[in-house]
């Protein structure tokens, strides 16, 4: 498992789910270890040939970004923090709506038809941040067209909305079409098991043997720890920290990218937090599918 620190963040909105999932308690550490497995064994027995699963399988879940960088990206480091802070602008036009539905298409035919979103609905959720006097990208116009995605299902092919860019011969592109809805997961939140919920996946490795997730920790504990149970179906990830014992005094946290090796690639099984009892949400760097901005 590797770690690596991202930021601080204020531990009130944490609060909730630490008071939700547990977050430590009078048990040692060996009993707090036994009851975080048993927990991962329930959710992943209660997902495993679920229709919940089923219905996982068959929809569009982008588990990788819903934007591909101009050919080579971007110049520079300046623009790539202007593309997460959503400083872009408009000067030229954007097209009308477009159809209503597209098509995504992965390998051997199979499909799904899924809502597109507009040319301006897509603009917006790349833009809305401050550009004044600030590092940012111009956007000029934008055409349909088609795109390569990261799914639950493997690569799919989708459409997209391809935005020329001031200073690039090569478009940004960005997912037209809205995920799938999650399907109401077949177990409920945990109560009283040690430990936080996991905030989201942010990459699956192209191999499908690592998982890598934003887990939180307390600025004076001994980092976060997630361990994985493996099924046919399912790879369930508990999210804990180590000697939370030690306590947070500073009422700050860390928010830590935690990569996670698996036995087998990935493939078509859910990913699954065991405090939640829910897929934990893909957001990789420059945002989450559509249908979730």
């Amino acid at each position: 498992m590797r770690v690596r620190a991202l930021r601080s963040v204020s531990l009130f909105g944490a609060v909730a789910l630490a008071a939700v999932a547990g977050c430590g308690g009078q048990k040692g550490a060996g009993d707090d270890a036994k009851a975080s497995a048993r927990r991962a064994a329930l959710v992943a027995e209660a997902w495993d040939g679920s229709a919940a699963a089923a219905a996982w399988r068959a929809g569009y879940h982008p588990m990788g970004d819903v934007v591909q960088l101009p050919r080579g990206g971007l110049r520079s480091r300046a623009e790539e923090e202007a593309l997460r802070d959503h400083a872009v602008v408009l000067r030229g036009t954007l097209p009308g709506a477009g159809p209503k539905n597209g098509r995504v298409t992965w390998a051997g035919g199979r499909s799904v038809t899924r809502p597109m979103v507009g040319a301006a609905e897509s603009y917006e959720a790349l833009a809305g941040g401050r550009a004044d006097g600030k590092p940012h990208l111009t956007v000029t116009g934008a055409k349909a067209g088609r795109m390569t995605v990261a799914t639950s299902r493997g690569p799919a092919v989708v459409p997209a909305w391809l935005f020329s860019l001031e200073g690039y011969a090569d478009p940004l592109k960005r997912s037209a079409v809205t995920a799938s809805p999650l399907p109401r997961p077949p177990i409920g939140w945990s109560r009283g098991v040690p430990g936080l919920p996991l905030a989201r996946v942010v990459r699956i490795a192209a191999d499908g043997r690592s998982v890598t997730v934003i887990a939180l920790d307390g600025a004076r504990d001994d980092g976060p720890v997630v361990t994985v149970l493996e099924t046919a179906g399912s790879v369930v990830l508990s999210g804990a920290v180590e000697n939370p014992e030690h306590g947070d005094r500073t009422k700050r946290a860390r928010l830590r990218q935690v990569t996670v090796k698996l036995a087998r690639p990935v493939g078509d099984r859910v990913v699954l937090d065991a405090h939640t009892g829910r897929p934990i949400p893909c957001e990789p760097a420059y945002g989450p599918s559509p249908s979730r901005s």
